[in-house]
């Protein structure tokens, strides 16, 4: 018999509340009942999202929420600037790219947080930038962006900052309006504690000005649409009525947490998982920028990465994730955000030094688990 526990970056482990929320009988969603639900849950986003402005609920993956930032916002010809640090800032790059756009990039060394002052000297050298795109939490190499310093330095051009949040939202603080972020992006499958199949999106007045003015084709991810069914506190197509109704229990848990105690208990996860790292001899991937949402860590010489990962998962049932494109087979990837508490982390720590040990990997067993109890008991 083998239980399972999952600490990977998205999806995250579902709160039994909210797999209960679930399993209740379905309901359609044209009605009174379905909207009083809808209208609990949009509040609870502004307060997740801690903006006053709208959060529009999208029937897709955080992807759908990136390319919807996208095509509300420019025109084909238009430029944006685009900061490349990982595989999810390159996303940014390709779907601007599918639509036309007009691109500056800043390539980010990976493992390392894009400079505010690069980004203050591109929009500098070029005014006609009209938006500018970069990653809160970069899952792919575990590194944070400065966003509160990005917004700063964005503010005094004309271009909008975008922040793809997906990742970050509910463990790391964003604070968009009092930072000035305009536009936010999301998905559910992350510290929303939910399944995959939501996206995210909010937007202050000032990109609301470009949504209007986008000569974009659209049509499902039209935020027009969006606003004018959200106004009447509807949707403008078929909701996900139970990721909804899914959606409001999880963020009545957080709202009973507290923001700043849910951004404490990721911190304390995430020192306690580095903290073992470096008492196992491991180097993490950012030590300069390192997530509270996830850790990447450098697979030491002469393990095969991959064999980690897999043997973790399908010998133990302790899924971890992997390194991405160019990091396959180089980093190992543990999250600490959503529904993830204390003894997942050490059920995790504990699995991966006993492969490492299997693999052939030298050092003094339990060392790690007695760092991460240091931090926890503290």
């Amino acid at each position: 018999m083998k239980k399972e526990y999952l600490l990977t970056p998205g999806p995250t482990p579902l709160p039994p509340q909210v797999s209960l929320a679930m399993a209740k009988p379905i309901i359609h969603h044209r009605t009174p009942q379905f909207q009083e639900i809808l209208k609990e849950a949009s509040l609870g986003l502004k307060w997740a999202f801690q903006t006053d402005n709208d959060v529009f609920i999208i029937s897709s993956s955080g992807t759908g929420a990136m390319e919807a930032a996208v095509i509300n916002l420019l025109s084909g010809g238009d430029t944006a600037l685009v900061v490349q640090g990982g595989k999810f800032g390159e996303r940014w790059t390709e779907i601007a790219k599918a639509y036309g756009i007009a691109l500056e990039i800043i390539n980010v060394e990976w493992g390392k947080a894009v400079s505010p002052e690069e980004i203050s000297k591109k929009l500098k050298s070029n005014p006609q930038i009209k938006a500018v795109f970069t990653t809160l939490c970069e899952t792919s190499t575990g590194v944070d962006n400065d966003i509160r310093a990005i917004a700063a330095v964005v503010k005094e051009s004309s271009a909008v900052l975008v922040v793809d949040a997906i990742s970050g939202l509910g463990a790391v603080d964003l604070k968009t309006d009092a930072w000035g972020v305009d536009v936010v992006v999301a998905g559910s499958q992350k510290g929303l504690m939910l399944p995959p199949g939501l996206g995210f999106i909010s937007l202050s007045a000032r990109a609301w000005k470009l949504v209007e003015a986008s000569k974009s084709s659209r049509y499902y991810l039209d935020l027009r649409k969006a606003k004018k069914a959200l106004d009447k506190n509807d949707t403008p197509f078929t909701s996900s009525i139970t990721l909804v109704i899914a959606l409001n229990e999880a963020l009545k848990m957080m709202q009973q947490d507290g923001l700043e105690n849910i951004f404490k208990r990721h911190r304390v996860m995430a020192d306690a998982t580095r903290a073992a790292m470096q008492a196992l001899g491991l180097e993490l991937f950012a030590p300069l920028a390192a997530s509270d949402g996830v850790t990447a860590v450098k697979v030491p010489a002469g393990i095969d990465g991959e064999k980690l990962v897999k043997t973790m998962r399908d010998t133990y049932g302790v899924t971890i994730a992997g390194g991405q494109d160019e990091l396959k087979g180089k980093v190992f990837r543990i999250a600490h955000m959503g529904f993830i508490a204390e003894p997942d982390i050490i059920m995790g720590l504990s699995c991966l030094e006993k492969v490492l040990t299997q693999m052939g990997y030298k050092f003094t067993l339990g060392s790690g688990l007695a760092a991460a109890e240091k931090v926890f008991l503290k």
